[in-house]
């Protein structure tokens, strides 16, 4: 079968370290399944593979990809959730487990026209919507969802500050927000972004450090270093900040006094549950909600849309149909 690979890890050369090419077909062992995979969605996680930034049992070589939905081997339309954990420790959410990974880690990923994953992680995808939005979901989506409806504790009508434009999650909390009734600002320093963003339903759109009307009742961070002490200044006293990702660094200055002095609540978000991927697709069903996709390009052309992400030329997801 068809399968996109990371063969080796280089930082400095990631894109070298690709390999589209045939592969074994996947066997599933007991509790397991496998999957004919309609479409993927690119995540800078897959990126990170290449570059060598990734848990320390990461597996390489290895089929990348860890969002997909295709048919299962009863012929029902799914969504693939991309957590693997050990359902005996995992206390109702499959991160809780010390040991769980996500597909492409441990295990053969998504970027292939077929893969093999437990059968507690299918979820039906909803008769409307396409396996090309459907795939958009475990991923980014998900995390989107878990920030805004778990970890920010927003009451209805709140304010939501989100950091950066353009990204899988950013372009999805925009989406989410919005159609939940949030105040959605966000920001960007491409101003082509910053209208493409209110087009999706932003209130507002800053550049980036912009003295803000008002402080917002929670701050959406996936940016990190670049934008977190405009974060720290943008929240209101007792509101919070939730951070899924720091593209531009790790380590910023903490900047405690605002934390402690402002009673703020820094909350940390990784993806989700099966069953808030559950909740999420029916969400969008309902909302009539879609991803925001960049391009779609068939497998074997997977390569160009790494080399996209990686050079920052990417609205909202890259989509590979199987």
């Amino acid at each position: 079968m068809l399968a996109v690979s990371a063969i080796r890890t280089d930082a400095g050369d990631p894109l070298g370290c690709l390999d589209v090419g045939e592969r074994a077909e996947p066997t599933a062992v007991d509790g397991w399944t496998t999957v004919s995979v309609r479409a993927s969605a690119l995540n800078r996680h897959d990126l990170w593979t290449l570059r060598g930034v990734g848990p320390p049992f990461q597996r390489i070589p290895i089929i990348l990809g860890s969002d997909a939905a295709g048919v299962d081997e009863d012929g029902n339309s799914v969504i693939v959730h991309s957590v693997i954990g050990d359902r005996a420790n995992r206390r109702g959410e499959e991160d809780s487990d010390p040991h769980w990974s996500v597909l492409g880690e441990r295990h053969d990923g998504t970027f292939a026209e077929r893969v093999a994953v437990p059968r507690r992680n299918l979820v039906p995808k909803p008769a409307g919507m396409s396996f090309e939005d459907a795939a958009c979901l475990p991923g980014a989506w998900l995390t989107a969802y878990r920030m805004l409806f778990d970890r920010a504790a927003l009451e209805p009508g709140g304010t939501v500050l989100v950091q950066g434009a353009g990204g899988g999650v950013s372009t999805a909390l925009i989406v989410l927000g919005s159609a939940a009734g949030y105040r959605v600002w966000v920001t960007s320093r491409s101003a082509g972004r910053r209208k493409q963003a209110e087009a999706l339903g932003a209130e507002a759109a800053f550049p980036p450090g912009a003295r803000l009307p008002v402080r917002v009742d929670a701050v959406m961070e996936t940016v990190g270093e670049a934008t977190w002490e405009h974060s720290l200044r943008s929240v209101r006293d007792g509101g919070r900040i939730v951070v899924s990702g720091a593209t531009t660094g790790a380590l910023p200055p903490a900047g405690l006094t605002h934390v402690f002095f402002r009673q703020l609540t820094i909350a940390g978000c990784t993806l989700g549950t099966r069953d808030q991927l559950a909740r999420l697709s029916r969400f969008c069903a309902r909302n009539r909600l879609a991803p925001v996709i960049d391009r779609v390009l068939p497998l074997s052309r997977a390569r160009e849309g790494f080399r996209a992400m990686s050079d920052g030329s990417v609205f909202g997801k890259v989509v590979f149909a199987s």
